[in-house]
């Protein structure tokens, strides 16, 4: 029994040191357990603190981002406001306006008629006091003027207050037959410089004459007036029937009275009015006759 008990409980021998280390080996105090125990419970507050949804940010964000707002709130909150186009491009320049386009000159009709005359049917009750003088209104053929109301308008010239009734001394009936003391014929340019010239006046295809008992109207004048006369057409007509129609009741040509006065109607306008300003009438509107120098 012995023996057999020595070999089952066999023991090591003992280290040398072995009681050294035991005696080094200190088991925790009391303090050291309670601060582990207060480490712990720190953790695990943090722990629990962390896992909680916090009611308001600690610090605000530094970044630009928008925070996405609750799920209650979501449905009310104002939309965001559309951002606009990056690259918008600049609205087009306003287009430069143009000008309106010059008004055509007028059409100064053919150079050339036929030669051959047409009267006006037209008559009138005589206009003025004094000696009236019959006169009829002609037209060329071919130069595209109608006679009727070519007649018209010379009847109402010599009719008007500011012409040479207002002298009480003349009077003027349009008629379209039986005798007349002249006639008034517009004409082609080609054919007054004929007419005019075969008593020795020279009119180069621009202006008018009086010869005979013929008052020779220069149809390039009667469609386009004068570059000098920067009145209505209507007035330079006036001027023409007026200027000539003067010659057969005895005036001459008279000169520009002075700087801005109106030009007489016997002033000889179209060759440049001299300071004066363009007139078509013998008399002003209030009945003075509008003169100027005498002019050989």
């Amino acid at each position: 029994m012995s023996a057999a008990r020595s070999v089952g409980r066999r023991t090591a021998p003992p280290r040398k040191g072995g009681r050294r280390r035991r005696r080094q080996r200190r088991r925790p105090g009391p303090g050291m357990l309670t601060a582990l125990v207060l480490s712990v419970l720190v953790l695990g507050a943090a722990a629990v603190m962390l896992n909680r949804p916090s009611a308001t940010p600690a610090t605000t964000p530094t970044t630009q981002a928008r925070v996405a707002p609750p799920a209650e709130q979501a449905a009310t909150a104002a939309p965001a406001p559309t951002p606009a186009p990056a690259d918008t491009p600049p609205p087009p320049p306003a287009p430069t306006p143009t000008p309106p386009p010059a008004p055509a000159a007028p059409d100064p009709g053919p150079a050339k008629g036929a030669g051959t005359f047409t009267v006006a049917p037209a008559t009138a009750k005589p206009v003025g006091r004094g000696t009236v003088r019959r006169y009829r209104v002609e037209v060329e053929d071919g130069i595209g003027i109608d006679a009727p109301s070519a007649a018209a308008q010379v009847h109402g010239i010599l009719g008007d207050k500011r012409g040479w009734t207002n002298d009480r001394k003349n009077g003027f009936q349009l008629v379209a037959d039986g005798p007349y003391d002249f006639t008034v014929k517009i004409a082609s340019p080609a054919t007054v410089d004929r007419i005019c010239g075969a008593s020795g006046l020279d009119t180069h295809g621009e202006v008018n004459c009086n010869v005979g008992n013929q008052v020779l109207v220069n149809s390039k004048r009667w469609n386009t007036g004068s570059p000098q006369f920067s009145g209505p057409l209507e007035e330079y007509r006036a001027l023409i029937v007026n200027h000539e129609v003067g010659h057969r009741i005895g005036h001459g040509h008279e000169g520009c009275p002075g700087e801005g006065k109106p030009a007489p109607a016997m002033m000889q306008q179209i060759y440049g009015l001299k300071g004066c300003a363009p007139n078509a009438w013998p008399y002003s509107a209030e009945g003075t006759y509008l003169s100027g120098p005498s002019v050989p």
